[in-house]
């Protein structure tokens, strides 16, 4: 059940289901007439044979206020590749791949490196950030939205609420972050939002006092959800992480950048599920482990930007007092989850406590022992800047079988 309740620091804009889809189409059609829409897709190879993926194709298919999609292939050689266009060709809009694996992105990625520019490790912030490049590449943007590619609940109601708010002329939003209820088949999911996010910047609030960084974070519904949306004009200023920190990465350039009253959130679903990943306790390079390390880390760093010191005593109270927090708030869930009929494991979101508690003792002595890491892959404008034909080298003829329409 929607509520009227907002933050007083950004927009909060709900679902009362009071505006049918077919409206908000329309008026979507008629933005994109004077502030074409375009839609990028950070999807591995192995996405294509899932069914969510087939299903978000699909619904794309009958979408007509898209003009361009834009989709970053990852972990594909030239026979997926080959698939991967097929796979995509049914689409009416203007379709694009960007083959990260393929001769010619590597082409570019080794020009970068020669300006000691390119992205350091693979990744989603990677694919996304190519893609970033080459819609600037495309000059044929007014609004920009990205989602994930393993969304099994996905429909055209989520695509329009995400577009809608910075699409619409008479808003006057740059950015749109997607939020909704992380519950599906009986229990409630989102682990890392729930017992590392929220808990870990309220214990920070505790210790370090007021701090309008920690508010922002803290007033976002979802602050890890992968669905966001923004003017085509701030692709060339963002700077994205090439970890797991990139939502909240994301949200910090936010932060940094922009006026409150140029920021919203908005309720994409009822209800919303994708694929999980595991959890990986025994190997902190993996799954949730290595996500809570980075997402962690990048909290750490934006604070330390604005004076905050830290030391491996602070990092050790810090572990206290989340711990204390989270276990107090997996109480409260536990509450919430049988006031609504829904399972609840105790023991394992305790345990999953236990483990982000270290994983949060991890990220501090990473931080403190490596002071020059920099997950941040450059701007698109000091690429610009240093080299302007990379840029341009998107767009020519010599490398269209890399950014080849799916028609072509």
């Amino acid at each position: 059940m929607p509520d009227f309740h907002q933050n007083g620091v950004i927009a909060t804009l709900h679902n009362f289901n009071t505006k049918k889809i077919e409206e908000i189409e329309k008026d979507l059609l008629s933005f994109s007439k004077t502030s074409p829409m375009t839609l990028i897709l950070p999807s591995l190879y192995s996405e294509l044979e899932k069914p969510a993926l087939t299903y978000i194709v699909n619904t794309l298919k009958k979408i007509k206020y898209i003009k361009n999609v834009v989709i970053g292939l990852d972990q594909a050689n030239k026979n997926e590749f080959l698939k991967a266009k097929k796979f995509f060709s049914v689409l009416p809009q203007k379709t694009y791949i960007l083959w990260n694996d393929g001769p010619r992105l590597k082409k570019i990625d080794q020009a970068l490196s020669n300006l000691d520019l390119s992205p350091t490790e693979k990744g989603k912030g990677r694919n996304i950030w190519y893609c970033m490049g080459f819609v600037i590449s495309l000059k044929d943007s007014g609004t920009v939205a990205m989602h994930d590619c393993d969304i099994i609940t996905y429909d055209k109601n989520l695509l329009a609420k995400l577009f809608y708010p910075v699409a619409n002329p008479k808003f006057s939003f740059d950015f749109c972050k997607g939020f909704y209820p992380r519950v599906a088949q009986g229990k409630m999911n989102g682990r890392v939002t729930r017992l590392l996010v929220t808990p870990l910047v309220k214990s920070l609030q505790k210790m370090v006092g007021y701090n309008e960084y920690l508010n922002f974070l803290d007033i976002f519904k979802y602050p890890l959800a992968g669905e966001f949306s923004f003017k085509y004009d701030l692709l060339n200023d963002i700077r994205v992480p090439h970890d797991w920190g990139l939502e909240v990465g994301i949200l910090s350039e936010m932060y940094r950048n922009f006026a409150n009253n140029r920021i919203c959130q908005v309720d994409l679903a009822e209800t919303y599920e994708h694929k999980h990943q595991e959890v990986s306790k025994n190997n902190r390079q993996k799954g949730l482990s290595k996500m809570t390390i980075d997402i962690s880390k990048a909290i750490f760093r934006k604070l330390a930007t604005q004076g905050q010191v830290f030391s491996h005593e602070k990092f050790r109270s810090l572990k206290a007092t989340y711990f204390r927090m989270a276990l107090d708030m997996v109480q409260i869930y536990k509450t919430d989850a049988e006031m609504n009929g829904l399972d609840f494991d105790v023991h394992k979101e305790e345990e999953m406590v236990e483990l982000f508690a270290q994983n949060i003792i991890e990220a501090g002595k990473i931080f403190l022992e490596s002071p020059s890491e920099n997950p941040n892959i450059p701007t698109w404008r000091r690429i610009d800047s240093a080299d302007p034909t990379i840029l341009d080298s998107f767009n020519t003829v010599s490398y269209t079988h890399l950014t080849l329409p799916t028609k072509a």
